[in-house]
């Protein structure tokens, strides 16, 4: 990637990492459950999500400010900048907002429909800003956003590496939700050729 300074994070990217480390802190990482139930799609497993349907509709986002643990928050925010801040500098903030609030409310229902309600993370957005800049890549390469191949492939052997079930507990649907969800939006903002 490469295209921006480390240091210059762009508005969008900088308030969506603040957001989580803000929700970390308030939850500290999980571990303040009055902070943490607000914040969750819902309380009620398999319930039908009762809260999104009295009017709670922001529990279709807030899982992705959800963090649970250091090392979570950490990766999490270091991909988002790098991914976030390169696709809002090169396509702006409204293109970024675009991909996390499809990748987030899609990711998110998908994982509470696939395991419930007790997960979190910005990993699916990150899969889903991964998707994105490979299609962008591949379809659409005058948009100047590209993967370095070590990149894609480390992060497509996590990918396999959390279906596998060998680091834990982990959002694996809402992954891949948001990967393909990257991918398509990538292919449908690329020019058709003729």
């Amino acid at each position: 990637m490469g295209t921006w300074l480390p240091g210059r994070l762009p508005p969008l990217t900088a308030i969506l990492v603040a957001a989580s480390i803000v929700a970390g802190l308030l939850t500290r990482l999980g571990g303040n459950a009055d902070f943490v139930y607000p914040l969750l799609i819902s309380v009620h497993p398999g319930a039908g999500l009762p809260e999104i349907r009295h009017g709670e509709l922001w529990r279709l986002i807030t899982p992705i400010f959800l963090h649970f643990g250091l090392l979570h928050i950490v990766f999490n925010m270091l991909w988002l900048w790098d991914l976030g801040g390169v696709i809002e500098l090169r396509q702006g903030p409204a293109r970024l907002g675009l991909l996390v609030l499809a990748a987030g409310v899609a990711g998110n229902l998908a994982e509470y429909a696939w395991s419930g309600p007790a997960f979190g993370g910005m990993s699916g957005v990150v899969y889903a800003l991964l998707g994105y800049v490979w299609a962008q890549g591949r379809f659409n390469p005058r948009a100047g956003l590209a993967l370095h191949q070590p990149v894609a492939v480390m992060m497509l052997i996590w990918f396999v590496v959390c279906w596998l079930g060998l680091v834990g507990n982990i959002a694996n649907m809402a992954h891949t939700v948001g990967l393909v969800t990257g991918l398509v939006l990538g292919r449908v903002f690329a020019p058709r050729r003729a």
